[in-house]
């Protein structure tokens, strides 16, 4: 079988840096038009949800999962709370920073690339992986998501692992690697393909690379530890509590099969699919490539969410298999390396009808209006409406009020600049959660109480905790008026 591994220089000797900086300078354009050209310019419901708790954290003293649950790690509040501190309550700043990382991923897989097959394979895997990561099927405007920091930094660990054959270079791989893991917990996988693959290396290079990813762990958990972040909440909130029933995990069988195929067969990545099946042939093994998708595989299959974004994890891998296959056909067979990668530009690059249709709102101003909500039929706000109704509450309670958004408000709070009277200002429905909820609403009175009238809210909110909003309201609170399709309550004096 010939190898897909050919002599950097065997391939193109000229220098290739002004190509790449170029090249990586239409990337990070393309990233920055698609992920600041989004509807309603605002913050999006996950996004909402991290700048709440990051902002509590930074702003109030109050560490993650004290001020706010949610099962992300506290590493990555550090991103939405520093937001929050350096420019107020916005979403451009986490997308800018995202592209800034997740550029220097890019440029990572280049560099992996060429160390391996040269520079047509470090153009191609480049050219690849710029493009797939803005596809819509990997929810390419948010770019701010934890998968980002996570992929960038198994991209790192990979490159320092395959670059290095000193103990030096294999503890920077696994360190790196554990700050990938504590971005986000599904990277374990991922060490596990790396494990594999230094054992080959030798057992003092597997020990240093051990020892780097133990060096990590350690150093977040004293960070965590100083931080004041109760590891038992870690555990909590982003293992135990996010499995069982109520979960974001919790799909039966059959949504996940439907989740999955719209995943790995409804969407771009199967422009993937034949470069993968051409590596797989020309290389005949499985190699740290193959683990590498393997594994990413496997833990997207273990967790089972198949969140659009989570499509990011395998791009990595599929891009280098793809680069890596046609710098070994263009050398075999003498392609033109220009037309290849006009037509790899034209088949993988990203739709952009939308953020040309948005661009247009940055001149013609706000688009949604209140007038256009309140009335039959009741349709669920989008980012637009959320903000400005957070602004609303802003401008029309104190800052010591608490105000509580009903079912899954996190854009209206966190644009309220407002404290939730609860840990779980956005709704979550495990039995632990409920019983907090419960508690929590009954020690601390919110000032102000909003409740969906869209549809969606009974879809999607269980029937005991709107049962229960329902009577709070009814019994302490006086209804002031409808806005953006929510009716608002405000606590009766009596009861303060």
């Amino acid at each position: 079988m010939v190898s897909a591994y050919i002599p950097p220089n065997s391939i193109n000797k000229e220098p290739d840096k002004w190509t790449v900086f170029y090249l990586l300078i239409i990337l990070a354009g393309l990233q920055l038009f698609i992920t600041l050209m989004t509807n309603g310019f605002a913050l999006s419901q996950e996004e909402a949800m991290w700048h709440y708790i990051g902002r509590n954290w930074f702003r109030h003293g109050l560490v993650p999962y004290s001020g706010g649950a949610d099962n992300k790690s506290p590493l990555f509040y550090v991103v939405f709370g520093l937001s929050d501190w350096l420019f107020g309550v916005n979403y451009w700043f986490p997308r800018v920073l995202g592209t800034v990382v997740q550029s220097v991923g890019i440029f990572y897989v280049y560099k992996i690339a060429r160390h391996v097959s040269g520079k047509h394979a470090g153009l191609l895997a480049c050219s690849f992986y710029g493009l797939s990561v803005l596809w819509h099927g990997a929810d390419g405007r948010y770019v701010s998501f934890t998968e980002t920091y996570e992929v960038v930094c198994i991209i790192l660990s990979f490159y320092f692992f395959l670059s290095s054959n000193n103990k030096r270079g294999l503890f920077i791989s696994g360190f790196l690697m554990a700050i990938g893991v504590g971005f986000r917990l599904p990277a374990v996988f991922v060490v596990a393909a790396l494990l594999i693959s230094t054992i080959k290396k030798g057992w003092k290079l597997t020990l240093q690379f051990c020892l780097g990813l133990l060096a990590g762990i350690v150093v977040l958990a004293i960070i965590g530890y100083l931080a004041g972040i109760n590891f038992h909440d870690v555990v909590l909130y982003m293992l135990t509590d996010n499995f069982g029933p109520g979960s974001m995990n919790n799909n039966n069988f059959i949504t996940r099969m439907v989740q999955f195929h719209n995943m790995f067969f409804y969407s771009e990545v199967i422009l993937f699919y034949p470069l993968v099946l051409v590596y797989l042939f020309i290389k005949g093994k499985i190699d740290w490539l193959v683990l590498w998708l393997i594994f990413v595989f496997i833990g997207i299959n273990a967790v089972g969410n198949y969140a659009r974004v989570d499509l990011k994890e395998l791009l990595p891998a599929m891009s280098l298999m793809g680069g890596l296959s046609l710098a070994h056909l263009i050398n075999a067979f003498h392609i033109s390396m220009r037309k290849l990668m006009l037509i790899i530009w034209i088949c993988f690059s990203p739709k952009l009808i939308e953020p040309f249709v948005n661009a247009g709102r940055v001149f013609s101003g706000e688009f949604q209006f209140p007038q256009n909500f309140c009335h039959e039929p009741y349709v669920q706000p989008d980012e637009s409406a959320s903000r400005q109704l957070g602004l609303w509450i802003k401008a029309n309670t104190s800052e010591n009020e608490k105000v509580y958004v009903a079912g899954y408000g996190a854009q209206v709070q966190v644009y309220s600049e407002r404290l939730s009277p609860t840990i779980y200002f956005n709704v979550t429905q495990t039995r632990i959660a409920k019983d907090r909820l419960f508690l929590d609403m009954k020690e601390n009175k919110a000032e102000m109480i909003l409740v969906p009238l869209y549809p969606e809210y009974r879809q999607w909110v269980d029937q005991d905790l709107r049962t229960y909003i329902d009577q709070l309201v009814t019994r302490d609170y006086d209804f002031d008026r409808c806005l953006f399709n929510y009716s608002v309550y405000r606590l009766k004096k009596s009861k303060r």
